[in-house]
């Protein structure tokens, strides 16, 4: 993603911005601009950090970052097709516009965001059409307001040194049932330890980490259409099909199954 269009949005002319990557393997640097972005998300997923935290953008999905937040975005799934569009904050805007957070995509939504599939660059007043068309993407999202996903889609990120390689060793290592007295011992510090340090720095225990990355794991791996619901289990730690699905539907909040008839656009 190339990082040199930030300058472009900040143009005084420039009322949206257009910025699409449709090529996978997305990464940017830290950063922050006076404008708002709206980030959707085409196949796999994006990987956001942003307002200390963690967050997973899922297909079908938008995050809306506000005016000014610092964050930076990843993504090494090769099928993602990256949305985002930048908005010029406006006086007395609906206060959506303030609060950073995932909403789940309608069809028409998602039809005006794949329209734009061939703009790029900033979007004036002078072109009408495309001005107005967007005045309009912008105006129905207060709408998804009540359209949250229902799952809580993003965890504290570790900045403690010792903590972000713990974190990392985990997420390379999901299949294993990498308890905490195993993980500790693998780092060379006592159970206690470890676990006073995810509730010091994380503000979470132990399980409830390890949980969120094997779900949100699970996520990509049903994006990418490759293995079937009890491969997918296998894969990301779970002795068992009915188990996964147990602890995918309390996470989630509803089955894998159904949650994967969603992405698919099915329901």
């Amino acid at each position: 993603m190339n990082d040199e269009h930030f300058k472009a949005v900040e143009e005084e002319d420039a009322a949206f911005y257009v910025y699409h990557v449709l090529t996978g393997n997305i990464k940017t640097d830290i950063h922050h601009h006076s404008s708002a972005q709206l980030v959707y998300a085409e196949g796999g997923i994006v990987h956001i950090f942003a307002d200390l935290k963690h967050w997973y953008l899922p297909a079908r999905c938008f995050m809306w970052i506000p005016a000014g937040m610092p964050h930076y975005i990843f993504t090494s799934s090769p099928k993602v097709d990256l949305y985002n569009f930048y908005f010029k904050k406006e006086e007395a805007e609906d206060g959506f516009f303030d609060e950073i957070d995932i909403y789940s995509v309608s069809h028409l939504l998602r039809e005006m965001i794949l329209y734009t599939k061939e703009w790029d660059g900033k979007i004036t007043k002078n072109e009408s059409s495309k001005y107005y068309f967007l005045k309009a993407l912008k105006g129905v999202l207060p709408e998804k307001r009540d359209k949250k996903l229902t799952f809580p889609v993003q965890h504290p990120f570790p900045k403690d040194e010792t903590l972000l390689k713990i974190a990392q060793y985990i997420h390379t290592n999901l299949e294993k049932p990498l308890s905490i007295e195993s993980t500790a011992k693998e780092f060379g510090m006592s159970t206690r330890t470890l676990s006073r340090k995810f509730k010091e720095i994380l503000g979470m225990n132990y399980v409830r980490f390890l949980r969120a990355l094997r779900i949100t794991r699970s996520l990509e791996l049903m994006l990418e259409e490759k293995y079937n619901m009890y491969e997918i289990a296998m894969m990301v730690g779970y002795n068992s099909l009915s188990s996964f699905s147990n602890i995918f539907k309390k996470v989630i909040g509803i089955p894998p199954t159904e949650y994967q008839q969603r992405l698919k656009g099915e329901q």
